[in-house]
């Protein structure tokens, strides 16, 4: 038993919470303060199996119940989520160390998420199709695969949980969801809500813990058809070559060196806004994060200067009206203090912060202050190593082609933007730029629930969640041919 039953945070297995098998826990800290926050179920890889078990019970009679009732089922959870908005909110401020605006943003996009989902239960589209034969009709229907295995990180909890598992339950899959070591409340938070709201025991497990043994189990076990994975690309890599020598459905949300262009006929202000935005918020714990800021050499300085002093009036902090928090842990503030250094050593010159703010409020969080870095070749580790933390690098450019040059310059392929007031130079750049979402005049994030979002190279393996393609990681295709005989009417 722990010393405080209030700080353990245990699994949720079959519509209740179950203790590590082998009595372990991991010790998780508050970002803002560094002290002691939790003590998380240290979940083994028989816990993992149990999950599963659960899942594998309650698949056939979730399946079973009609996309239009599992819209509804699912239509309640996102209705008890906003009649608990504020507690949500809480929960993620308190372990994500999130300002608490953003972390109601969070809750109101998850949310939306829910609502979308559901809805889908009344479409869920397929296709009719012709024949050659006379006689002949054909349509495909959407068939659930069976249990999915879900893995989220810790950035954006709540909204990774709902991009995963609304659209795996309304395929009427069941789902064992591997929450994120550093935001295990949240998630056992988020299944206590759906089984009040009515959603059938063993529909929605979540298994705390590592992702060695927990997440590792999930990804091996044969009863799992398909995993959907957000996080590093090196384990990504490691899923998709584990899971594929059985065949599973892999669906691989990766990491990012997102480029942020801007050419000499934007609106300076408004690019520096965006900048901004796309570097440091959430502390640019963002797949997503603009992390390259590519700038026409004709106005490289006057926006340079425009960006640094926008990056030093960033409030830090977890209060309202604060900029960003902190970082998830002390290892990724450590992490991200390396590389930076790393890239001083690589020739890099610091335009403004550099490393943990000097502040004695903030000295025992893991904060990173924002920091801006010129002067670095393409090919420096930091201009090719996603850091996910609030640090970007400027890079001056000749021209448009110049940029399209350096944007594409990368492994990955997740975002871009670009500003100009040109729209033929924005299309030609939207269409040529290697990445899977680009945006013109707003920032390299901002994907809602209808929209695809994926991307290419080490950035993922071709899949797009959320949106309606979602609906393809999670179903099964079949197609129905019927012949009638006008002869027998």
């Amino acid at each position: 038993m722990m010393e405080n039953d209030s700080m353990q945070i245990s699994s949720w297995i079959d519509g209740r919470t179950v203790l590590p098998g082998n009595g372990g826990w991991l010790e998780k800290f508050d970002p803002h303060t560094g002290e002691l926050q939790s003590r998380v179920a240290d979940a083994t890889a028989e816990d993992a199996a149990t999950a599963v078990s659960a899942a594998v019970s309650a698949f056939a009679a979730w399946a079973g119940q009609t996309p239009v009732r599992r819209g509804q089922m699912l239509a309640d959870v996102a209705a008890a989520m906003k009649r608990r908005a504020d507690e949500l909110a809480d929960c993620i401020a308190h372990e994500t160390g999130k300002p608490p605006q953003d972390a109601k943003g969070e809750v109101g996009g998850s949310i939306l998420q829910g609502e979308y989902f559901a809805g889908e239960g009344m479409r869920l589209y397929a296709r009719s199709l012709t024949s050659g034969m006379p006689g002949k009709s054909s349509h495909t229907v959407r068939q659930p695969r069976g249990v999915a295995a879900l893995i989220v990180p810790a950035n954006t909890p709540l909204a990774n949980i709902a991009w995963k598992v609304f659209p795996a339950l309304i395929c009427g899959n069941t789902t064992v969801l591997k929450a994120a070591e550093d935001a295990p409340r949240i998630a056992l938070l988020f299944a206590e809500l759906a089984k009040n709201a009515g959603l059938p025991d063993g529909v929605l497990n979540v298994v705390q813990g590592r992702g060695d043994p927990a997440g590792a189990a999930l990804v091996k076990d044969e009863r799992v058809a398909v995993i959907s994975f957000t996080g590093s690309t090196q384990a990504g890599r490691w899923i998709a070559e584990t899971a594929g020598r059985r065949l599973a459905r892999v669906s691989l949300e990766l990491g990012g060196k997102n480029p942020f262009v801007v050419c000499d006929d934007a609106d300076l202000e408004q690019a520096a806004h965006w900048a901004a935005l796309s570097a440091f918020s959430n502390a640019g714990q963002r797949c997503a994060a603009g992390s390259r800021i590519i700038v026409f050499e004709s106005v490289y300085e006057t926006f340079r200067d425009r960006l640094v002093a926008r990056a030093r009036s960033l409030k830090l902090g977890v209060e309202a009206g604060c900029d960003l928090g902190p970082v998830i842990n002390r290892r990724q503030q450590q992490a991200i203090i390396a590389a930076i250094e790393n890239a001083r050593r690589e020739g890099g010159r610091v335009l403004c912060g550099g490393g943990a703010p000097a502040a004695t409020e903030f000295a025992n969080g893991c904060y990173i202050e924002p920091t801006l870095i010129e002067g670095l070749a393409p090919e420096a580790a930091l201009c090719r190593k996603e850091v996910f933390g609030p640090v970007a690098t400027l890079h001056r450019v000749a021209d448009i082609r110049e940029a399209l040059a350096l944007s594409n310059a990368t492994e990955y392929g997740l975002t871009a933007a670009i500003h100009t007031r040109s729209v033929d130079r924005a299309m030609w750049f939207a269409q040529r730029v290697r990445a899977g979402i680009a945006n013109v005049n707003l920032g390299t994030y901002g994907s809602e629930p209808h929209m695809p979002f994926g991307g290419f190279g080490a950035s993922g393996n071709g899949s797009r969640e959320p949106g309606a393609e979602a609906l393809d990681v999670y179903s099964e295709l079949k197609n129905i041919s019927i012949l009638t005989r006008p002869e027998l009417i």
